[in-house]
């Protein structure tokens, strides 16, 4: 498939990479010709130079063949007015840009363009590591009604399977990190110490939910 990438920074350079050796073919857009250096010589893609909000730039980097468009620049206004060409001129359904303003790309998510904040993504992401418990919300659908959230349990349900942890809850358990690696859980899967346990949930179970896995669990709970 074809992915088109618009910025060559970082986070563009790194993506583009990333899909290519999946085996996909990329083009990579940016307006500085000396930022196509960040994808090395071994890069296969088509290196286009312009603006990724522009038509025949994009069609440049075959938008109109593409099975998917992100916007990475380090520009909100860019990333979401590309997003919204590559959706809404050329008919890329999925579409995904990145904004630095939580708050906008809430608005935005909303909106149906899917987003990445980056200052709120590196937050949370602190956040694990910092918090003693709690609650890390993972994903909000675009009417923000569900999310997918990392919630700490008690080490005393350690030995409990899943099952117990999803009727103490009421909530869905959707997967698991164990050892760094990500498990999705059958009956008879326990809980076992130093998992991460991400929840399916609505959004106003949040609070409910991380109560009640902070929670020891009580005798009559298998």
């Amino acid at each position: 498939m074809h992915f088109v990438i618009m910025g060559c920074g970082r986070t563009g350079s790194t993506l583009a990479q990333m899909v290519e050796d999946r085996g996909h073919t990329v083009a990579v857009v940016d307006q500085n010709a000396n930022a196509f250096r960040r994808l090395g010589p071994h890069f296969e893609g088509r290196r286009v130079v312009g603006p990724g909000f522009d038509r025949d730039t994009l069609t440049e980097a075959g938008i109109e063949d593409a099975y998917a468009f992100a916007a990475v620049s380090n520009g909100d206004n860019s990333n979401i007015l590309a997003a919204r060409v590559a959706r809404e001129t050329f008919g890329i359904s999925n579409v995904v840009a990145r904004i630095y303003d939580p708050g906008r790309a809430e608005v935005y998510q909303r909106l149906g363009i899917p987003t990445v904040a980056t200052v709120r993504w590196t937050a949370d992401q602190m956040a694990r590591r910092l918090l003693p418990a709690g609650a890390i919300s993972e994903f909000r659908d675009p009417s923000g009604a569900v999310i997918l959230a990392e919630v700490q349990v008690h080490t005393g349900w350690v030995g409990r399977r899943m099952l117990a942890l999803e009727a103490a809850s009421q909530a869905r358990v959707a997967f698991l990190t164990r050892l760094g690696e990500g498990l999705v859980p059958g009956v008879d899967t326990v809980f076992q110490e130093g998992d991460l346990v991400h929840f399916v949930l609505r959004h106003d179970q949040l609070a409910s939910v991380e109560q009640r896995m902070a929670a020891p669990p009580s005798k009559d709970e298998h």
